[in-house]
């Protein structure tokens, strides 16, 4: 039989237990599973940055990888690739480009100024030698180029107007692949120019997916001034491009 004496400790123990928070909410860190904490009443992974793992941050309360920002994978450092405007590991040799994915990092293939440079049958892309995939047949349909102003790679309406006719005939042709070739004038870098040409493909690229066509054809690569052929302001305004290549 309880006793007086035994039913104030009893009714401690009751309330005590009554108000032990069910996970996920929590008082203090005890009451968290291995590796988390008690962070504003509920169970987390992190504080701050200093709790998680080197390459990472404290993101709400979850480690998360620290995104570099970037337009493009050229401007990612250690052999990371741009997706969503963040600096990641590649995950398969495709997001490399012509190089290998290794250990998250993308090995570069041969590297190249010119398609001099390149083994017989391959081509320069991008500054590395690819072998150029063969021409599936005559193009199902015409794809103009669009122009870009100097040192740009925002859209103009023109190349807007020309993009949507793009689309169109894209859409049409399904199962073919489009290159989709980032030119430049020749002055500059070629580093530079390299990068710039990335980013145009990659504006139009975007632009075309918006359009309703599928990321998958569109295959993106930059040419820099490889190919620039202008001699004056009027040549220079032709080279500024993307250019379409059936595959």
């Amino acid at each position: 039989m309880i006793g007086p004496r035994h039913i104030a400790p009893l009714a401690l123990l009751l309330l005590f237990a009554s108000c032990t928070p069910t996970y996920p909410k929590c008082d203090r860190d005890e009451q968290c599973k291995k590796g988390e904490m008690c962070v504003n009443g509920q169970c987390q992974q992190c504080r701050a940055d200093r709790d998680c793992a080197a390459g990472q941050i404290c993101n709400g309360g979850r480690c998360e990888v620290k995104k570099t920002r970037c337009q493009t994978s050229s401007d990612c450092p250690d052999g990371k690739v741009c997706v969503d405007n963040g600096c990641v590991p590649c995950q398969t040799n495709d997001d490399c480009k012509g190089g290998r994915c290794s250990k998250g990092r993308c090995i570069k293939a041969r590297s190249c100024k010119t398609d001099n440079d390149c083994p017989e049958n391959h081509e320069c892309q991008s500054g590395v030698c690819v072998a150029p995939p063969g021409n599936s047949g005559a193009a199902p349909c015409a794809l103009e180029p669009v122009q870009f102003g100097f040192d740009e790679f925002v859209l103009s309406e023109g190349a807007v107007a020309r993009l949507q006719a793009a689309a169109r005939c894209i859409k049409s042709a399904a199962g073919r692949v489009v290159r989709v070739e980032g030119h430049c004038d020749p002055r500059g870098t070629e580093e530079y120019n390299l990068a710039l040409g990335d980013r145009r493909a990659e504006s139009v690229k975007r632009y075309l997916i918006r359009l309703g066509v599928r990321a998958d054809p569109l295959r993106t690569v930059s040419k820099g001034k490889l190919e620039a052929s202008g001699t004056d302001a009027a040549g220079w305004a032709m080279d500024r491009k993307v250019q379409f290549i059936w595959e």
